[in-house]
C-alpha cells in the first residue's frame, strides 16, 4: 500500500465522522431546545424566543409539571398519566413477549404443515399501517365492553406486538441445534417442558431485544391512546397533547417542556442501560 493511500484512509474516516456528527447534531436539536426550555421561565421564553439560553434557571418547572399542571381547566400533574402508561406498558410488554416466544418456538422448532403460511400471516401485521386497524379495533373494543379503559390498550398492544415478537424470536430460534430437542424428546420431555427447560434459558438475548422494543414502542405510541381513551384514562403521550392545548390561553412552554422530558425519561433510561444488550441481541440472530 502506497504512502498516499495510507494518508487518505484516516482522512476519509474523519470526513465520515464529521458528516455523521452533523447529522447527529440536527437530530438532537429538538431534544436540546426542549431541555433548555424546561429550565426557562415563561417570561423568559415570551420575551425572547423559544430557542435561547436560560436567563434565570427555573428548575421548579419539573415539580410543577409532575404535580400541578392544568388539564381541561383542572389543575393536576402528569403523574397519574405516567402511572397509566406504566400500567399499560408493563403487562402488554410481558404478555406479548411470552406469546411471541411461544409462537417463534412453535414455528421454528416444531415444524408442521402450513407453518410458513402461519408465520407469514402473523408477521403481516408488521407491514400494515396503524390507521387501517382503527375501525376493526373500535368494533372489538366496543363489543368487549372495554371502551375508555387501559385494559383495551393492553389488549391492543399485546395483539399488535405479537407480530414483532414472533418475528424476532422465530429468527433467533432457528439457530438452536435441533439435536437438543431430539435429545429432550427421547428423554420424554414434551412441548412446554422443552420450552421452559431448554429454549427459554437460551433466550435472554432475544427476550431483551423484544422487551426493549415493545416497551419503547408501546410507551411512545400515540394513535391508539388518543383514539380509545380520554380524560383520566389516557396514557402520558396522549395527555401531553391535552396539556399543550389546555394552556393555549396562557402558554407555559417551560412547564410543557419539563413534562415532555419527564414523559421521555423511561424510554431514555431503557436505552441508556439496555442499549448494548439490544445490539447484542440483534446480532445474535434477531435480524438476519
Amino acid at each position: 500500500m502506497s504512502d498516499a493511500v495510507r494518508r487518505s484512509a484516516p482522512l476519509g474516516r474523519w470526513v465520515i465522522y464529521a458528516v455523521l456528527l452533523v447529522f447527529a447534531g440536527f437530530y438532537l436539536v429538538p431534544l436540546f431546545v426542549t431541555a433548555l426550555n424546561s429550565v426557562r421561565t415563561a417570561q423568559d421564553i415570551g420575551s425572547t424566543s423559544v430557542v435561547g439560553w436560560p436567563r434565570d434557571w427555573a428548575f421548579s418547572n419539573f415539580p410543577q409539571a409532575w404535580g400541578s399542571y392544568c388539564v381541561a381547566r383542572r389543575c393536576e400533574g402528569i403523574s397519574p398519566y405516567m402511572m397509566n402508561s406504566i400500567l399499560m406498558v408493563v403487562p402488554a410488554t410481558i404478555i406479548s413477549t411470552l406469546l411471541g416466544a411461544l409462537n417463534g418456538y412453535s414455528i421454528s422448532l416444531w415444524r408442521f404443515r402450513g407453518d410458513n403460511w402461519i408465520f407469514g400471516i402473523i408477521t403481516l401485521g408488521v407491514f400494515l399501517p396503524e390507521q387501517m386497524k382503527l375501525v376493526p379495533w373500535t368494533l372489538v373494543v366496543r363489543d368487549l365492553g372495554l371502551s375508555n379503559t387501559l385494559t383495551a390498550l393492553v389488549v391492543i398492544h399485546v395483539v399488535q406486538g405479537i407480530s414483532f415478537t414472533t418475528l424476532f424470536c422465530r429468527n433467533y430460534y432457528v439457530a438452536i441445534p435441533p439435536e437438543l430437542l431430539k435429545a429432550a424428546k427421547i428423554d420424554g420431555a414434551g412441548y412446554f417442558r422443552i420450552f421452559w427447560r431448554i429454549v427459554l434459558p437460551l433466550s435472554p438475548p432475544i427476550l431483551i431485544v423484544t422487551v426493549i422494543w415493545q416497551f419503547t414502542h408501546i410507551w411512545n405510541e400515540f394513535l391508539y391512546g388518543v383514539t380509545f381513551t380520554s380524560g383520566a384514562q389516557q396514557p402520558v403521550t396522549a395527555a401531553l397533547i391535552a396539556l399543550s392545548v389546555s394552556v393555549a390561553e396562557a402558554p407555559q412552554y417551560g412547564i410543557q417542556s419539563a413534562a415532555v422530558l419527564i414523559a421521555a425519561l423511561p424510554t431514555l433510561l431503557v436505552y441508556l442501560f439496555g442499549g448494548k444488550y439490544f445490539l447484542r441481541g440483534l446480532t445474535a440472530g434477531a435480524v438476519k
